[in-house]
């Protein structure tokens, strides 16, 4: 039977993951061999928000900032990701300059993420005999769709579904009704594989800063009026949080598999 796990959010692409319905890189390696003298599955690198499947291992708390795994790490399990990739211009980094040291006079443990995103599912755990049929899949359901246009320009605050970690995000305004759509294919190839689909009513992100902990309390209120403020008043702020998408992608362990949008 394949086991649906349900993992924790993460935040840079790091660590983080997002957005759980709060808010939730790399190359292939060789894999280290296990004593038995077997390769050894290379674990998955998490997103801030993802799981983390080395710090796992041991799950010394200390040594990942406190983080916690959303789910157990087993052997030939792959944390795995469905998202839109941002690529951030200079511009929007120094925006973000702008609201993650607004926001450090609130909470001063929040941090930039390192890498943006637009979450298309949960972060679910595939077995490694799945990741080719699985994506596949996502290919054919994914053919058809053309390149759209978002306007992601509304601060909010997220946390991860086990109050682990906190976001301040980027809330899309426009653009909703089409990523509904993808989120919908996306769907049915997580139900194909008996995975957990993506929030009902979701509140499409993009990440921007984190931290451990819920600190929701004391980033809403007057911290988000004045991050919102910052946002509205940034030089050529529509041109720049108005975002065309090019592409989806999915992450699963240490691999990237990309679809383009036409």
């Amino acid at each position: 039977a394949m086991s649906a796990g349900l993992v924790g959010y993460s935040s840079s692409e790091e660590d983080e993951e997002e957005e759980g319905r709060g808010s939730r890189g790399g190359g292939a390696q060789v894999p280290p061999v296990a004593s038995s003298g077997r390769p050894r599955l290379p674990a998955p690198a998490g997103l801030p928000g993802d799981p983390d499947p080395e710090e796992a291992v041991s799950d010394d708390s200390a040594r990942h900032g406190g983080r916690v795994r959303g789910f157990p790490h087993e052997r030939g399990n792959w944390a795995t990701h469905v998202y839109l990739p941002y690529v951030a211009q200079e511009e929007f980094l120094e925006l973000l300059e702008l609201l993650v040291s607004r926001a450090r006079t609130y909470v001063p443990s929040v941090a930039a993420m390192e890498e943006f995103h637009l979450s298309l599912s949960q972060c679910v755990v595939l077995r490694y005999h799945w990741i080719d049929p699985f994506v596949r899949s996502l290919r054919e359901r994914l053919a058809a769709f053309h390149r759209f246009f978002c306007v992601a320009d509304q601060v909010k605050v997220y946390t991860n579904q086990n109050k682990t970690r906190t976001f301040i995000g980027l809330e899309v305004s426009a653009g909703h009704f089409q990523l509904l759509e993808l989120v919908s294919e996306v769907d049915r190839v997580l139900e194909e594989f008996d995975l957990p689909t993506f929030y009902k009513d979701p509140s499409f992100h993009i990440s921007l800063a984190w931290c451990v902990g819920d600190l929701s309390g004391k980033l809403e209120g007057q911290c988000l009026q004045e991050l919102q403020d910052i946002v509205d008043e940034f030089e050529d702020s529509a041109l720049l949080l108005r975002v065309q998408w090019e592409q989806i992608r999915c992450k699963s362990g240490n691999k990237y598999f990309s679809f383009p949008l036409r």
